[in-house]
């Protein structure tokens, strides 16, 4: 069988667990990587190059155990429907249908609750189209502010839905950002906000790279341990 870029295959751990395995090529890779996407509950092999497609399939077969193993530990997934408890800003928030309107409204508490009132069927849409945009906002001021500490222009900033990366920044200065992070607790987004921008001064990982980091947000380093410990449970939120 020829494989290629994209094509998924379905491996049998020790166990008996099926294991599903995506091939990708990545460039930006310097080797052979396996990786897992939390969302569809599976791994990807990841390759540098297209000649090493086949390769990354025998790599991830020699690990299937270990990505078996990885896949059973991943967090159950959180739906975006009413009734269910989800993560705003690193505290629980109830989803309801019920309120006045259709406007999505946020009511702070103990736990907050998120108002969505309208179609059942549209929700989740309504819900993610709400964190969006107050992930927008959030990450709005702490760029600005970062930036201002850097002394340096950011040229654009949008938040999506990446699976590998919390953030990003191109050689242009154009930053992007998860919006997942809205539900982490301020402090993990703020350093990725801080992260980014000090992409503008470094495009690297070098000490000078996070020597900017650490100006921004001192405590870098416990909020990245937050978001290797915790990431899976925001990419399991909503599905």
């Amino acid at each position: 069988m020829r494989l290629n870029d994209g094509h998924t295959m379905t491996l049998r751990a020790p166990g008996g667990q099926r294991v599903k395995v995506r091939l990708e090529v990545n460039a930006k890779a310097r080797r052979l990587i396996i990786r897992l996407d939390e969302r569809r509950r599976e791994a990807v092999a990841v390759a540098p190059t297209p000649r090493q497609i086949e390769a990354a399939a025998a790599f991830a077969a020699e690990r299937v155990d270990w990505i078996s193993s990885r896949l059973q530990h991943l967090p159950e997934i959180t739906l975006f429907e009413h009734g269910e408890t989800i993560k705003y800003r690193g505290r629980d928030c109830e989803i309801t249908l019920e309120g006045e309107g259709r406007v999505a409204r946020l009511y702070p508490g103990n736990p907050h609750i998120l108002s969505v009132p309208g179609d059942p069927d549209t929700t989740h849409a309504r819900v993610v189209r709400f964190l969006k945009k107050q992930a927008k906002a959030e990450f709005q001021k702490a760029v600005e502010r970062h930036c201002a500490t850097l002394k340096v222009a950011c040229e654009g900033m949008s938040v999506k839905d990446t699976r590998s990366r919390w953030g990003s920044c191109t050689a242009d200065g154009q930053l992007a950002f998860s919006w997942r992070l809205i539900m982490a607790p301020p402090e993990v987004l703020d350093y990725v906000a801080a992260h980014e921008c000090a992409h503008l001064r470094e495009m690297n990982h070098s000490a000078k790279f996070w020597a900017h980091v650490a100006r921004c947000c001192p405590d870098w380093k416990r909020q990245r341990s937050w978001l290797r410990i915790h990431g899976a449970e925001l990419q399991a939120a909503g599905g």
